[in-house]
């Protein structure tokens, strides 16, 4: 339906993910053309992770992304989509009271959950050396925040630690009993170094778990499969779409500036009527039509009668 009555109710279907067995593979995406596209792929779910958003502003990901801003670009996607869209809150946009307002922004454009991490800001990259973390305690607060002010008790709070690479994968594991006693619903220990580490985490951690499949950083790149046997509940590729679009938009450019046309790059595009099917193009002509002949029906039947 083009122009919807009401939204899914994202987290609610968010939720019955997390009943179900079996792994939910997450793509990032960072507006709503990627996010489009990833349901018509058949994924279950999307990932708006702060690092591609922030990059597709040529910025920096150091925190620099305003909660207005990310509330803006997530309003598009849930308007774009039907599967549960997962936001990337980075560390809440402040303290505790700051948590709560974020989880009530992204509540009310339809976000299915948020992600809050426990680095201090600015933060960095969690695949990167030179970070911090905050107390445990300081992130359980937000973490308590968070789930105090959600208006659905669907609404998914995912708490990531950065502690592994920080002050180790003890204090992660103790963080990750923490946080869950706080009321997050989901792990995600982040930049975990070995396949060992993976399994280990989740042997520890009795919990829904998240792991991140990023590339170019300290994590191994483990296929979904071998995660689910591990136990973890979701996998997310937050950064891979803008990578390779990147790189494509790198290619086709020097093409251009190289050769002065794009004519050889022709069957290595998305086509026209692949992108109108993609956005309902003709469904949307349709319905300017079909409202434009039923206005039509009835002022010339209003002049044929009461203005004749």
């Amino acid at each position: 339906m083009l122009f919807r009555k009401s939204r899914a109710d994202g987290a609610a279907l968010l939720r019955e993910e997390l009943r179900r067995p079996g792994i939910v593979l997450v793509p990032g995406v960072f507006n709503a053309l990627t996010a489009l596209m990833a349901q018509q792929l058949g994924f279950r779910a999307v990932y708006v992770s702060g690092a591609a958003v922030t990059a597709s502003m040529a910025l920096p990901d150091l925190g620099l992304i305003t909660l207005d801003e990310m509330v803006k670009t997530v309003k598009y996607i849930v308007d774009a989509v039907d599967v549960p869209v997962i936001v990337d809150a980075d560390t809440g946009y402040g303290e505790a009271l700051n948590v709560m307002r974020a989880v009530r922004e992204f509540e009310a454009v339809g976000a299915a959950g948020i992600q809050l991490e426990d680095q201090v800001l600015p933060k960095k990259c969690g695949h990167l050396s030179g970070k911090a973390v905050v107390p445990p305690d300081e992130m359980a607060k937000k973490i308590r925040a968070a789930v105090e002010a959600r208006r659905s008790p669907d609404f998914v709070i995912i708490a990531r630690t950065d502690a592994v690479g920080v002050t180790g994968f003890e204090d992660a594991v103790e963080r990750a009993q923490l946080y869950l006693e706080a009321g997050a619903d989901v792990i995600f220990p982040e930049a975990l170094r070995t396949e060992e580490e993976f399994r280990e985490f989740a042997r520890r951690v009795k919990a829904p778990l998240l792991a991140n499949m990023t590339e170019f950083g300290v994590s191994p790149l483990i296929p979904a499969r071998r995660l689910e046997e591990f136990g973890y509940k979701f996998v997310i590729f937050p950064v891979t779409a803008l990578r390779v679009a990147m790189h494509a938009i790198r290619e086709v450019f020097r093409a251009i500036m190289n050769e002065g046309t794009q004519a050889r790059w022709l069957d290595k595009m998305f086509t026209r009527k692949e992108l109108y099917d993609l956005v309902k193009y003709y469904d949307y002509e349709k319905l300017d039509t079909e409202i434009s002949r039923h206005i039509d029906n009835i002022y010339k039947s209003g002049r044929g009668g009461r203005h004749g």
